[in-house]
């Protein structure tokens, strides 16, 4: 599956927020290339190519290939904070919601990896003025994580004795999901989802779901 078959349609990768649709078409194109090739082998010919424009046309939405990096990093970035803060939101005990957090924050690593693999391993291309923008929305994931963990050292639910050390863990396991998840694999994204969740609960000391 291609990062651009990964996104139509889908809510977990809302493309289509971007506007007008030359735009979209050309960060989808974007998405797809650095997906194959990577950010530092891609052209910005590459991407207007795949879009089916001209590199001029590129340049009347995006001034860099480094704003296109920027606008997929921060896009992936929103959203991933948005499965983490829901969970953390969410009703029900610590091991619950950091369960199903796990849960969803996996599934959307598995079923958009390659889009995945972009946002979460491409951020030292990034300026240091987007760099730190994306940095700061990373550390809200991390603040949403920790604050479920430290809710269930308050009620007993977990023995955690570093839980910010715990809580990059966490994320690190979940994250590093896009860089070997396959459609062709064992596992569905769902599955891998599950099993996630539950090695995360084992991690924290906390009664499995």
């Amino acid at each position: 599956m291609s990062a651009a078959e990964e996104t139509p349609g889908r809510e977990d990768v809302p493309w289509a927020e971007v506007t007008p649709e030359a735009a979209r078409r050309l960060l989808v194109a974007a998405v797809e290339a650095f997906a194959e090739r990577g950010y530092h082998a891609t052209t910005t010919r590459d991407i207007a190519g795949r879009a089916g424009m001209s590199p001029a046309a590129l340049y009347i939405h995006y001034k860099t290939k480094e704003e296109l990096l920027h606008r997929i990093s921060r896009i992936g970035h929103r959203r991933a904070l948005e499965i983490l803060s829901a969970g953390a939101d969410g009703d029900g005990t610590a091991a619950e919601r950091l369960a199903d957090a796990v849960h969803s924050f996996v599934r959307w690593h598995a079923e958009g990896h390659a889009t995945a693999r972009i946002v979460q391993y491409e951020l030292d291309a990034l300026s240091p003025e987007h760099r730190a923008e994306i940095v700061e929305l990373r550390k809200e994931s991390d603040a949403a994580v920790r604050r479920i963990i430290e809710e269930g050292v308050a009620a007993g639910e977990f023995d955690v004795p570093d839980v910010p050390g715990t809580t990059v863990a966490v994320l690190s396991l979940c994250i590093d999901v896009s860089r070997w998840f396959t459609t062709q694999g064992r596992r569905t994204a769902d599955e891998v989802g599950a099993l996630y969740a539950d090695l995360v609960l084992r991690m924290v000391g906390g009664a499995q779901k």
